[in-house]
């Protein structure tokens, strides 16, 4: 069984979804530092309808939090039940309450 191939896209498609694709690796980082230094709480990230934030990982986002590293973040994740893979935009009301109550925000 072999993989499907993917779309064959003309040079300027190909260079239009590169450029999308930079711009929310981009937006995604600008998200993660704002978390970092304070300008943007894990209540306000939770609460956001922006794509940015609905695709960006979980364990990212609590990577990202000051004094969570990747070991508490998968801690914190396991607690509460929710999957490595999950987005935040995947999260329930009640996954994203239990986050703010471990986090004590």
């Amino acid at each position: 069984m072999s993989m499907a191939t993917p779309p064959q896209l003309t040079p300027e498609q190909r260079t239009a979804a590169l450029a999308k694709a930079a711009e929310a690796r981009a937006a995604r980082a600008e998200l993660k530092n704002q978390l970092k230094n304070g300008s943007v709480s894990i209540r306000e990230a939770l609460a956001s309808t922006s794509v940015t934030v609905g695709k960006l990982k979980v364990v990212s986002l609590l990577e990202s939090l000051p004094g969570v590293g990747k070991v508490k973040a998968r801690k914190i994740m396991e607690d509460i039940g929710i999957a490595d893979n999950r987005r935040v935009q995947g999260l329930g009301a009640v996954q994203k309450q239990s986050l703010l109550d471990q986090l004590g925000k």
